[in-house]
């Protein structure tokens, strides 16, 4: 009893802590205290009597967890979410400075379900028969319906030779299939550009933003230009996002000098990242889609504002936040949104997506590339 009664009154001491910041952050936001610190109450009780009285034991950790997740999930928002030891760890994990990877690239669909947009040749995803279009419902025994982007794709990031376990829904098939596949370190290009058939426009894709992005595209630009490239095609559709970073350096390849994006606070503290004055001076024109989102949106939008280029496809995703990541007690993390991405002409696209300059929709039962005709139709105007 005795230690019982120890853990008990350690919970005890943690919550009256806590009772004291949340009445503190009332005071100095102007809440009506007495309300708010009856609802504090409730929590105290609530979690105290469940560690007293729930039918089987509970563990101290596990409340806490659960209390700070729930906190977080109140937000309503999918891309600020508490972190665990366990999954932060993972977050983190660094083999050398090498992930092992799967060979997929994922993005994430209106129902917030974790989609697979390709399968890469010759990768282990591939060798188990996972294909584009699948649903991944559960990373490792996990539902991840809902989970941020970033953090799932890190979560199937691991060591070399590890093993992970996707549950898969996919058309056709009423029961999820599960693929237990073994970790391999990817090397997958994130530019690709080429001439195309008896023209004198470049195609480049980019398939999403990494580190190594920037980098790879002057390497594809000094190649097309050495094949005497007159215009550009960028293809952005089902483009996640990812760094920032590498997206703004990508757009200094495109857009004249001036802002490529805004990044606003809460604070009213403004960020803005500028292109210099050297920049690419041919007729361009960017394919997007309801998967570009997030790093993608942010050329596009520049793109799109600068009038650097024309936007051909359909309206964008709308992801224009930014999160950041802190570390907490106990090997714990938290993700949260702090920030707003917004265009030169500082419009907020968050939930908006960027409506392209010429509406095209590719029809499913219609062969060829309507949206790439129409691009390589209105570069050639220009040339």
């Amino acid at each position: 009893m005795n230690g019982y009664r120890h853990k008990s009154g350690g919970i005890s001491r943690w919550l009256t802590v806590l009772a004291i910041v949340f009445f503190t952050l009332f005071v100095l936001t102007g809440a009506i205290i007495g309300s708010n610190y009856q609802n504090v109450g409730n929590l105290i009780k609530v979690i105290s009597l469940v560690r007293t009285q729930y039918i089987e034991p509970v563990q101290t950790t596990s409340l806490v967890d659960g209390a700070m997740r729930g906190i977080v999930e109140s937000l309503q928002d999918p891309y600020s979410v508490y972190l665990d030891a366990d999954t932060f760890k993972r977050l983190q994990e660094q083999i050398s400075g090498t992930f092992g990877g799967l060979g997929i690239l994922v993005g994430v669909n209106k129902e917030e379900f974790l989609t697979v947009v390709r399968v890469y040749e010759d990768t282990p995803a591939a060798g188990e028969g996972v294909q584009a279009g699948d649903i991944i419902v559960g990373i490792d025994g996990r539902d991840v319906q809902g989970l941020d982007l970033d953090t799932a794709i890190n979560l199937m990031r691991g060591p070399v030779d590890s093993k992970i376990k996707l549950s898969i829904m996919r058309e056709g098939r009423p029961e999820p299939i599960e693929f237990n596949i073994t970790r391999q370190e990817i090397s997958v290009p994130s530019v690709e550009g080429r001439m195309l058939p008896n023209s004198r426009i470049g195609y480049i894709t980019i398939s999403q933003f990494t580190e190594k992005t920037p980098d790879e595209m002057l390497q594809v630009l000094a190649k097309l230009r050495d094949q005497n490239m007159k215009g550009i095609i960028l293809d952005l559709r089902d483009n996640p996002g990812g760094e920032l970073t590498s997206a703004t350096r990508v757009a200094d390849n495109f857009i004249p000098e001036g802002p490529i994006v805004y990044i606003d606070y809460r604070t009213g503290a403004e960020d803005v990242k500028r292109a210099d004055d050297n920049y690419l001076h041919l007729p361009m024109a960017v394919l997007v889609n309801e998967g570009s989102a997030s790093a993608a949106e942010i050329l596009a939008g520049a793109v799109k504002d600068t009038k650097a280029g024309v936007l051909v496809g359909t309206r964008t995703f709308g992801k224009g936040i930014v999160q950041t990541v802190f570390t907490l007690n106990k090997g714990a993390g938290l993700k949260l949104t702090t920030a707003r991405y917004l265009t030169p002409k500082k419009k907020d696209i968050h939930k908006k997506g960027i409506m392209p300059d010429v509406l095209v929709e590719n029809l499913p039962d219609k062969a060829g590339d309507e949206q790439l005709d129409k691009a390589i139709s209105l570069v050639e105007q220009e040339l």
